[in-house]
Parts: structure tokens; C-alpha cells; sequence
């Protein structure tokens, strides 16, 4: 067996390519070896095009795939073994657009149906996924900060009650579409400059699904799915953040045919505290004193998303000082963390703009005393620069 080639060097790109380069690389490509361009070729001629043609598109496969990229550039072929070879299936959409584009639909070549998606004859019975439901939930900080159950309104599509989903009350009822002979999908051969196409498209009298209703469900019109409104409740853990999405897997829209249900996404959105500020697990406060109770010392009232809280302020605390409360603020949301935020107060010290004579008088007769004179040497000057800046 020959040895397989680097997938940069069968695309002729370099490996900083871009997707869009590796892409039209990969047009080119398959534009050159694709088998209809060689029907009038020898045997050996047709075998060369279509070994290049497998091994183009087995490139592009891993090439214009992230993950599968990072992993080959990392560990070669052994970083994508057994995941290199190209979906033609429908899962690899791509690869499948290329080729729709190129040579206009689906064709056939070695035992494959490429380009639509389609189901051929034989195949497995196509699996339906419901639609997914967006919806967001306002919450407050202390909502956040111990957990809550909050009840959701929604809209979603629901099994008919009456035909059990089915589309009609009688099995009996559910047929092979005649037309496509259960595939879903009908075959057309085209002739055309590079040799005869056989393309693919969706059934037009079952619109897919391989199957017809001849007597249809009168409360569902034969879709099996009818449109309800219905209140779910839905458990958000303590400590989620704005912005962060919770996924109910199953909540969404229920899937036609009896399929796998959609699921319900539900965004947080977090409604500003009045007092309190939030950075992730911590929380901060701004609290004013005046010059006197920042020089006398004083007791302040904190609020809490627990309750209120007494702190002591010490006699000489400077404008800008921070007090940290341990564990008064939230907790980390389970998976991104672990333990409980602080809640930080910072201590803002107010000086009045309007004095009466007699308090000038009185700070006049203060201002040459050496406890009133900034001194850098002092141990609370050197607290001051450290802190200033934190907030």
C-alpha cells in the first residue's frame, strides 16, 4: 500500500493556508480529478482520478475541520486516525456544498450518494430533533446568591394528544410513499460536459420523510405536533453570572415523528443591585464618612445581601481605605469555581465645602499642630499608597 501523503502537500497549500484557501485549494482539486472529467479516459487514467479524487477530499475532511486540524498539525495522521476519512453522508456539509457547487447536486461514485444529505434506499430511518427554545430570566443578587426556582412561560410545539404524535389515528393509515419507494429522495440522471451526473433531491409528494398519511390527524393536520402554552419550573443554581446560558435538555420543541425533543435554553440576566457592585464571586460597596468620624473613629452600617452588618472605623482611617468582609459575598457557580467572594467596602471621606467662622476659627488653631501635618514617613501614609489605587 503506498504510503498516504501529507494533507498540505495533496492541496499544495502551505500550513498557515487559511480556510479559504485550503477551500478553493480543495475546489480545484476536486474540479480536476472528479471521475466524470475522466470517462473517456483509460482504465488507468480512470483510476488515477479517482485514488486523487478520495485523497483530495480526505484532506479537505481534516483540513477545514478546527479540531481535526489542530490535531493532525499536532500528531499527524495518528491525531485523526479513523476520523480522517470525509463524510459523504450529510454530516460533513462542506464538503457536500463544494461539490453541490461544483457539479451542480448530488452525484454517484464508489458506492457513495454525494451532496444533499439525502437518505438512499436501505438506509436508516431518519432520527428528528425538535427546535431548541431561547428565553431569558431576570434575577437579583440575592436571588444569585442563595439559589432559586423560578417558574417559566413558554410556547412549545407538544406530541398530539389525539393521534399520539403519529400524524393519524391508525397505524394502518402510514404508507410508503410510492413515489420514492420509502428513500425520501429522487434520482435524476443528467448528462452533461463531464459525463452523465446522477443527482439527488428531496421527494416532492412526501416532502422527505419517505412515508404519506392517507387519512391525517384532524387535530394536528397530520404534522403529530400541536402548539401549547405551559408553565415549567426551572431550578438555577446559586451563584450564576449575567450572560450565562442554562441548558434543559428535552424542554424544547417536541420533534416530529415521535424524535428526540429540542432543548430549553434559558439566558441569565442579572438586574443591577442599588447598592452593591459585582466582579465575578466579589461584590463592593462605597460607603461616606465625615472628616470628623474618619479622625475620631466611628461604626458604620453595611448592607449585606444577608442582612446588615456594624463595622467599626478606626480613628485616622484615610479616604480611599478598604475593609474586606470574608465570605459576604457570592458563591461560585457550580463547575467555574470554588468557595465564596468578599464583599470589599471602601471608605470615602467627605470634606464640606461651606464652614461657619467659628469652625474655621477652630481648624485655623488645629492646622499648625503636627497631627494635622501629612507626614510620608508615618506608617498610615504608607497604608494610603498602597490602597489608593485599588478601586
Amino acid at each position: 500500500m503506498a504510503e498516504k501523503r501529507d494533507y498540505y502537500e495533496v492541496l499544495g497549500v502551505a500550513r498557515t493556508a487559511t480556510a479559504d484557501e485550503i477551500k478553493l485549494a480543495y475546489r480545484k482539486a476536486a474540479m480536476k480529478w472528479h471521475p466524470d472529467r475522466w470517462v473517456e479516459g483509460t482504465d488507468a487514467e480512470k483510476k488515477t482520478a479517482e485514488e486523487k479524487f478520495k485523497e483530495a477530499s480526505e484532506a479537505y475532511s481534516v483540513l477545514s475541520d478546527a479540531d481535526k486540524k489542530a490535531r493532525y498539525d499536532q500528531f499527524g495522521f495518528a491525531g485523526v486516525d479513523g476520523q480522517a476519512g470525509p463524510d459523504f453522508s450529510g454530516g460533513f456539509g462542506n464538503l457536500n456544498d463544494i461539490l453541490n457547487d461544483l457539479f451542480g447536486g448530488g452525484f454517484s461514485f464508489g458506492g457513495f450518494n454525494f451532496g444533499g444529505g439525502s437518505r438512499s434506499a436501505g438506509s436508516q430511518q431518519r432520527v428528528y430533533k425538535g427546535r431548541d427554545i431561547r428565553t431569558r430570566v431576570r434575577l437579583t443578587l440575592n436571588e444569585i446568591a442563595s439559589g432559586v426556582e423560578k417558574e417559566i412561560t413558554i410556547e412549545r410545539n407538544r406530541p398530539c394528544p389525539d393521534c399520539d404524535g403519529k400524524g393519524t389515528k391508525n397505524s394502518s393509515d402510514i404508507k410508503t410513499c410510492p413515489h420514492c419507494n420509502g428513500t425520501g429522495q429522487v434520482q435524476q440522471v443528467v448528462n452533461s460536459l463531464f459525463g452523465r451526473t446522477i443527482s439527488y433531491s428531496t421527494c416532492p409528494q412526501c416532502g422527505g420523510e419517505g412515508k404519506v398519511i392517507s387519512n391525517p390527524c384532524r387535530t394536528c393536520n397530520g404534522t403529530g405536533l400541536v402548539r401549547k402554552r405551559e408553565t415549567i419550573k426551572v431550578k438555577i443554581p446559586a451563584g450564576v453570572e449575567d450572560g450565562m446560558q442554562l441548558t434543559l435538555r428535552g424542554d424544547g420543541h417536541a420533534a416530529p415523528h415521535n424524535g428526540v425533543n429540542g432543548d430549553l435554553l434559558v439566558l441569565i440576566e442579572e438586574i443591577p443591585h442599588s447598592n452593591l457592585k459585582r466582579d465575578g464571586k466579589n461584590l463592593f460597596y462605597n460607603t461616606t464618612i465625615s472628616v470628623t468620624d474618619a479622625i475620631l473613629g466611628c461604626e458604620v452600617t453595611i448592607p449585606c445581601l444577608d442582612g446588615s452588618y456594624k463595622v467599626k472605623i478606626d480613628p485616622g482611617t484615610q479616604s480611599g481605605a478598604v475593609i474586606k468582609l470574608k465570605g459576604k459575598g457570592l458563591p461560585a457557580v457550580s463547575g467555574y469555581g470554588s468557595g465564596t467572594g468578599d464583599l470589599y467596602v471602601k471608605i470615602l471621606v467627605w470634606i464640606p465645602k461651606k464652614l461657619s467662622r467659628d469652625e474655621k476659627e477652630a481648624l485655623e488653631n488645629m492646622r499648625a499642630s503636627k497631627s494635622f501635618t501629612p507626614d510620608p514617613s508615618r506608617e498610615d501614609k504608607a497604608v494610603f499608597d498602597k490602597i489608593k489605587n485599588i478601586f
